[in-house]
């Protein structure tokens, strides 16, 4: 994750400089560009699911057994990620269950972990009900977008328009033209430059969005000189009236 951060801050700060960076940055795009379209990482998934990893943050509630659950959300006083009630998946993959012990999670998508717990308490339980839940499925959206933050996500499916209707929106200086989305998988970060302002692709621009994914909205460049001109033209428009005003003394 931190080689993400990382790579999101280059690009955020090679993105606002000129001359030779505007340059790099233009072949940057390019490349970016076909990446989006041809790279099968940012295609659209029907059936993806979230795969459990290390240091992911795990809830279980086991209906009527409040010993056994973590986190439980049927209990009274439901707890989450804020007072620290969740199982956090060790270096090995392995999470530490309630009665049953050292459980191996690794790879392990939510419905594949119920099943296997349901079939473990069912030694001790009839009929068990479980519930599974990740604290820290999240996906960052940055830039020029009204309330920029990382939000929480429950759904497998979540699409880049979605994520920037929960930011609030974009700004009135947000670059559509170059939205870019940064994924980690494993060792290597890939990075697609979505267009926005291309009508005629729909699923191209609408991309699927992953748990972990950075979305950054840059801001067009003629940002930085608004907001000095709006400084300069008050205190141009004050030297102009004090001159106008001595010359007539």
């Amino acid at each position: 994750m931190k080689y993400l951060l990382l790579l999101v801050s280059a690009t955020i700060m090679l993105s606002s400089c000129g001359g030779t960076h505007n340059i790099m940055g233009e072949k940057n795009r390019v490349m970016n560009e076909k990446i989006a379209v041809l790279d099968s990482v940012f295609n659209y998934n029907e059936n993806y699911q979230y795969h459990i990893k290390t240091d992911d943050k795990i809830n279980i509630s086991v209906w009527g057994q409040d010993e056994l659950s973590v986190g439980s959300t049927y209990g009274i006083y439901n707890s989450n990620e804020v007072y620290g009630k969740y199982l956090m998946v060790d270096a090995e993959g392995n999470i530490e269950v309630p009665k049953i012990g050292t459980l191996n999670v690794t790879d392990f998508t939510l419905i594949e972990l119920k099943y296997s717990l349901k079939v473990l308490f069912g030694h001790w339980i009839v009929t068990p009900i479980v519930y599974v839940k990740i604290l820290n499925k999240d996906i960052t959206v940055m830039g020029e977008v009204r309330n920029p933050g990382v939000y929480d996500v429950d759904k497998n499916h979540n699409s880049l328009f979605e994520m920037i209707a929960r930011s609030g929106g974009v700004e009135d200086y947000a670059n559509l033209k170059y939205v870019k989305v940064f994924r980690q998988e494993g060792p290597h970060v890939r990075v697609a430059t979505i267009n926005l302002k291309n009508y005629g692709s729909y699923l191209a621009q609408n991309i699927q969005l992953l748990p972990s994914d950075i979305v950054v909205i840059p801001s067009k460049k003629y940002k930085e000189f608004d907001k000095r001109i709006s400084v300069i033209i008050p205190f141009t428009s004050a030297l102009t009236s004090a001159a106008i005003f001595k010359s007539a003394f």
